[in-house]
């Protein structure tokens, strides 16, 4: 087993966060409910797998169609436009999250939620 037999009942410790986090390993909650919830802190998340999914979906589409092309070279293509389509929406979410934390209480006074 990967798990020697002092690590493993470590992992199996139920963890509880304090009560100001109010979040606790025995809550129930939904993929869609915790998907939603992470959208709505970093909102850049979606749109990098949404980027993500469509580039390889067209990647894939034109596989079809890509002449005298070599597979290796069309899937290495694809896979840097995904990279890229999430290297970027991973930056414009940290460009904005300096941006909401640093520069607007500064210049504009705002009190963070």
């Amino acid at each position: 087993m990967i798990f020697s037999n002092h690590i493993y009942p470590l992992l199996l410790l139920e963890r509880k966060m304090s009560a100001d986090n109010q979040w606790s390993a025995d809550e129930e909650e939904g993929q869609l409910s915790r998907l939603i919830r992470k959208s709505r802190e970093s909102p850049f998340v979606p749109v990098g797998i949404a980027g993500f999914m469509t580039v390889v979906s067209y990647g894939l589409y034109k596989l079809k169609y890509r002449k005298d092309q070599k597979m290796s070279i069309h899937l290495i293509h694809i896979r840097v436009a995904a990279q890229g389509f999430v290297v970027g929406a991973v930056t414009l979410g940290v460009l904005y999250s300096m941006y909401k934390d640093y520069i607007r209480p500064r210049f504009f006074s705002v009190s963070k939620k």
